[in-house]
């Protein structure tokens, strides 16, 4: 009798309220033929529950243009984001759930990266993997950035996994 109760009352409830955004966090390996280097990015996917708005972007952070002078300090930099095809290639290393209130939260955080202008990235202290802490440390995680891995995308993500055991998520070989 309670299994059909809740049923019921499952089907009442109205769809949005059930409705979230699901956070991904990729690396990529890289590819000498395919010019791509080791990078980090986020996807969003879902719907919004207050709205009902759909979702489906994806975001990273790079330099402008990838030239010796991303060696030597910093460089222009930019949100980018990817192609259908090159997100299916990643690792995908594990997802959250988000409130409407969390997704906002993190847009404008890519909001203001996007619109800083000037020379802010930097392949040492400011690159993709930092891009990826800032939205992990706001959805909640644990996700500092240890020198010996802000080169080394797929590396800090299992290392991330390995500092919130919470989430349930295997380390990406």
């Amino acid at each position: 009798m309670r299994f059909l109760a809740a049923l019921f009352l499952l089907l009442l409830t109205p769809v949005q309220a059930l409705a979230q955004v699901s956070l991904t966090f990729h690396s990529f390996n890289g590819s000498m033929l395919g010019g791509r280097y080791p990078h980090t990015f986020i996807s969003l996917e879902g719907t919004l529950e207050d709205t009902g708005e759909q979702v489906r972007e994806n975001f990273g952070y790079t330099a402008v243009k990838i030239s010796p002078a991303i060696l030597t300090g910093n460089v222009a930099g930019r949100i980018s984001s990817e192609q259908d095809r090159y997100v299916s290639s990643t690792n995908r290393h594990f997802t959250l759930r988000l409130s409407a209130e969390q997704y906002r939260a993190i847009r404008a955080e890519i909001a203001k990266w996007a619109g800083e202008g000037g020379k802010n990235y930097n392949l040492n202290t400011r690159n993709c993997v930092h891009f990826v802490a800032r939205i992990a440390i706001m959805a909640g995680l644990l996700a500092d950035v240890p020198a010996n891995m802000v080169k080394r995308p797929k590396a800090w993500l299992n290392y991330v996994t390995r500092r919130n055991p919470q989430i349930g998520a295997r380390e990406i070989d």
